[in-house]
Parts: structure tokens; sequence; C-alpha cells
């Protein structure tokens, strides 16, 4: 695992990739010292280190050959078998990259150098299938080798016979065929022998002709998209909007139609490029959970440790992830790690309290709200934790004394804020009401004798009018809240006359758009007040803004009032 330098650039990124691993493990007082001798001595282990970090990095496999190359021991056996195998390795891991082209050649140069053209063959029928930025020039470089020289040399054995046949097979009717050998023998007649090598080198090419048409095919697809990259290395400075807007569309067409391997190399292409937007993180991390578990972990790994160590949504996802494989401890260490990261962040730590409510622990849970309460800054967000806090006791604790004390507490130092009445009141009306009339009515004189906004207590009064005459035991109750509801009404007209004459100055308080919201999941019989009543005009129906006293003795036979 490494770190992304602050400027990536193809020149600089080979460089400064050299003190990744020592920039992430040093912790003594030879920091400094330590990476100096890491950029200007490199090691075979430092450069494994960042070929590790950035796998996908072409500059940093050649610069790691060339250095392979210029330590190693020519004479030593090894030294062949070593370089061989790490040219692979680097083929392997960045070869499918658009822009591998330069690694291909110096992989073919190489073994050219070696004297190995049966592996040059064999590089170029790899390569030649690839598309890559220059795939029609490796063609023709490609007939240049099969021109220049003897079928003997460029082929091995086995494909040297197994070709000879082939050709044997194709003899026109009534030829022989007897005079040429099965095996590896020499043609005597020259020019046989000459006609033989024309043949082999013409179906060798037209083999790879062939091919070479899939892959044009192949690269006319995606060259728009590969044209549009203008900048395929990190930088922290942010990427245009069409430069994005381009990775998106490459990523959607390679996810309909590429292979897997084509798919992977892009993602890693894109995640260089575009290391600091977790959107393709994401993207990349959904489209491995198809594919492999490990692969999905390295990519959130990569992502959450390294280029997004503060981008919450991330490391949520894989908080998930680790949840839906059942590694629960992994899970809370990635929700705990970002908490630390980025402190008093509500989404985490709601996460974190709902896995373990998920899983059974309750009480851990309860504990991690109670300790997000107590610890926030502002009143507004102790209200908010106290409200969560309240409905996890009520709802999944079944402990509506315990429910009702937060509430009750968070109303002593919030009096203003009416999502806590609201809740409050939505917890009452949840119990039996016949039971609990009193903790209902209770509720509802905390919010009318509040330091709200009287527009607000009127409302809060209306309802509390609703309540007793929809499920209210005492008429006189009734009367003697409708009486005082007609005192807030005149009280609130007197305000609203004086702001009007300029006496005083209107309310500032209003119902938020939040609190509408709050008000309107808490069910209509309870205290769902929007701003305007424009669906709740019960008005119109208890005639609550007439002027006259409302003579409930006719309908109850009951002294009026």
């Amino acid at each position: 695992m490494g770190l992304c330098p602050m400027v990536c650039t193809p020149k600089a990124s080979t460089q400064l990739l050299l003190g990744i691993q020592l920039r992430l493990e040093d912790q003594d007082t030879q920091q400094v010292e330590l990476r100096t001798y890491a950029m200007f001595y490199p090691t075979p282990m430092v450069y494994r280190r960042g070929i590790q970090a950035i796998t996908l990095s072409v500059d940093l496999w050649m610069h790691y050959l060339n250095f392979l190359k210029e330590t190693l021991d020519p004479a030593d056996a090894e030294t062949s078998l070593t370089l061989r195998g790490t040219f692979e390795h680097a083929v392997v891991s960045a070869g499918l990259d658009f822009r591998s082209d330069k690694l291909w050649e110096m992989y073919i140069n190489w073994e050219t150098e070696q004297g190995n053209l049966s592996g040059v063959t064999s590089i170029y029928s790899r390569l030649l299938g690839i598309p890559t930025q220059f795939y029609s020039l490796h063609f023709q470089r490609f007939k240049e080798h099969i021109q220049g020289h003897l079928p003997r040399e460029f082929l091995t054995s086995e494909k040297f016979i197994e070709l000879r046949k082939e050709l044997a097979s194709m003899t026109l009717h009534g030829g022989t065929n007897d005079d040429i050998p099965s095996g590896l023998e020499e043609i005597k007649d020259p020019a046989k022998r000459t006609t033989e090598v024309e043949n082999m080198r013409h179906r060798i090419i037209e083999v790879h002709q062939e091919i070479f048409n899939l892959n044009e095919h192949e690269v006319s697809k995606i060259w728009n998209f590969e044209e549009e990259i203008k900048r395929p290395y990190f930088h922290v400075k942010p990427l245009e909007k069409a430069q994005l807007n381009n990775w998106k569309e490459y990523l959607e067409f390679e996810l309909e139609n590429g292979s897997n391997e084509r798919i992977v190399i892009l993602f890693e292409r894109c995640v260089i490029a575009c290391a600091c937007y977790e959107e393709f993180w994401i993207k990349y991390a959904k489209y491995m959970e198809n594919h492999s578990v490990e692969g999905v972990r390295h990519v959130y790994n990569r992502a959450c440790h390294v280029h997004l160590a503060k981008k919450p949504m991330v490391h949520l996802l894989w908080a998930a992830f680790e949840e839906q494989q059942g590694n629960l401890e992994e899970s809370r260490r990635i929700l705990k790690n970002i908490e630390t990261a980025i402190e008093g962040l509500a989404m985490v730590r709601l996460r974190r309290v709902n896995l373990e409510r998920r899983h059974g622990n309750v009480k851990e849970a309860e504990n991690l709200l109670e300790e997000a309460m107590n610890k926030t800054k502002t009143s507004s967000e102790s209200s908010f934790y106290a409200i969560k806090l309240a409905r996890h006791l009520f709802k999944v604790q079944a402990n509506v004394v315990k429910a009702r004390k937060v509430l009750s507490n968070a109303i002593q130092k919030d009096k203003e804020n009416t999502k806590l009445y609201l809740n409050l009141l939505e917890i009452e009306y949840n119990c039996d009401i016949k039971q609990n009339e009193e903790n209902i009515l209770a509720a509802f004189d905390k919010a009318i004798k509040s330091p709200m906004s009287i527009a607000m207590r009127v409302k809060f009064s209306q309802r509390k009018v609703e309540f007793l005459e929809d499920f209210g035991s005492d008429v006189n109750k009734l009367l003697d809240t409708y009486n005082e509801h007609q005192k807030l009404l005149k009280h609130q007209d007197i305000v609203k006359r004086k702001a009007e004459n300029g006496l005083e100055q209107p309310e500032a308080k209003r119902l938020h758009a939040e609190e509408v919201s709050t008000a309107a999941s808490v069910p209509v019989t309870t205290a769902s007040m929007d701003a305007t009543q424009s669906g709740y005009n019960y008005g119109s129906w208890y005639q609550y803004n007439y002027p006259a006293n409302w003579n409930f003795g006719q309908y109850y036979n009951t002294p009026s009032t």
C-alpha cells in the first residue's frame, strides 16, 4: 500500500514513488534521511513496493527493468530468467493499458538482444490482439520481423513442425508432398525450400492480419474516449468536468462491451487520474462485488487508507460490505476509524448505532447515542441525538418511561425546538390513549406553555382541542381547553395587528422546512403541523376561528361556560 504523491506526472512519478513505503513505515527521527536515500539510491525492495502501490504505472515498470538490467550480473545464468520473469510480470500487470506500447517495445527489444526470436514472435502474437495506441506500428514491425528472418529462427520447433504440416496438407490436388519432411529436416531442393519459407511467412502474416483487423475494430470503438483523456496521471488539481464525464462514459462503455480484464485495467487507470473522486472508487468496488470478495476489499482499502481518508461515503459502503460478509469487527473498526478522522459526523455515529442494533446489541446502541448526545457542542445537535435515543428506547427497547425522560430533559435545554415536542407527543400517542391521557395532555401543555412562537403554540393548542374532542374522557377539560385556545387566538391576533401597524416587529421564528418534514412523519392525530395548514384546515370543522363562544352545552347537556 502506498501514498499517491502530490503531483504524479509521468516524469515525476517514479522518483516520488521510491519513498512511498518508507514514508508509510518510518517512525523514527531518520525519516527524511531514509526517504532521500530511497530517492537517489533505489533498491529492488523499494521498487517492488512502488510497483505494489501503483501496479499500472508503465513508467515505473520500465524504470525498474532498467534498474535490474544495470545492476544484475550479465554473466549470471539467473539474470536472464529474472529479467524475463519481470518483463512478464510487467506486461501482465500493465500491458493492457492503452498507452503501454513502450513497455511492450522494451520487452521485444530485450528478447531480440538475447537472440530469442521465437520469443519475439510470441510477444507480437499477444500484442497484436491488445488495443494500444500504436497498434498499427506494431503490426508493421511484426511483418518486418517475419520478413527479415527465417521461420526456423522466429518459430519454436513445435510451431515450425505444426506449420510445415499445415502447409503440406494444403498442397494442390494432384501434387505430392513426399519430398517435404515431416520434422525439422531441411528441404534439399533450394527452390522448394525458398517456396516453403515464403509460404510460411505468408501464412503467419495472414493469420496475424485477421487478429490485427479485429483489434483495429476494437481500437476504433475506444479511440475517441482515449483521445479525450488529457491527464492520465494523478494531480491535486481538480479534473475538468469534461474529463470526468469522459471517464464515466468510457467506463460505462467497457462495462457493457469489454472483458473483465479490460474493465479492471480501465478502472485502475481511472482511479489514478481520478484518485480523489469517491464515485469512481465506489463504482469500481461495486463492479468487483460480482467477481472477487478480496478484490472488493483491495479497492476499498486503497481508497479509504490512501486517497479518501476523510470522505465518509466510501467508508460507510466498505463497512456495509464487511457487515454483509459477516465481518462485524472489521465493520466496527472501519466506522470507528472514519469517526475518529472526522469528529461529530452524525451519519457515521448513526451507522455505528444501527450496526449494533441490527445484531442485537441494543445496550451498546443506546450507549453510543447517549455518548453522542452528551458530547455535542450545540443544543440543536443534542436535541437531534435525544430524539434518536428516545425513538430507540421506545421502539426497540419498549421503555416508554426512559424515552419520555430523555425528551423531557432535552426540552429543558432546548425549549424552542418544535421537533422535541412533536416526538414527545408521538411517543405518548403510541401508548394506550385511554391509559395515557394525562401524559398526552401534559405533553401538549409543555408545548403550549413553551417559549415557542405564538403561531406554533396555537397549532399545538388546536391539536389539544382536537384530541380531547376525539379521545378525551372529560367534557369539562374539553370546554376549558377550548376557552384557553380562544384566548391564545386573541393574543395571536393582537400580536399580528401590532406587527402590521409597525408597533412591533413580526415574530422572527418560523417553522423551518426540516420541522415540517418531521411533523409530516407524525400521525395526523398527534401533531402534524405544517406551516400553512392547507391540508388540515380544522378551523372550518371545529369553528376554532369563530369570534363567538362555542356553546358546547347544546351538544353535551352540560352547563354552558
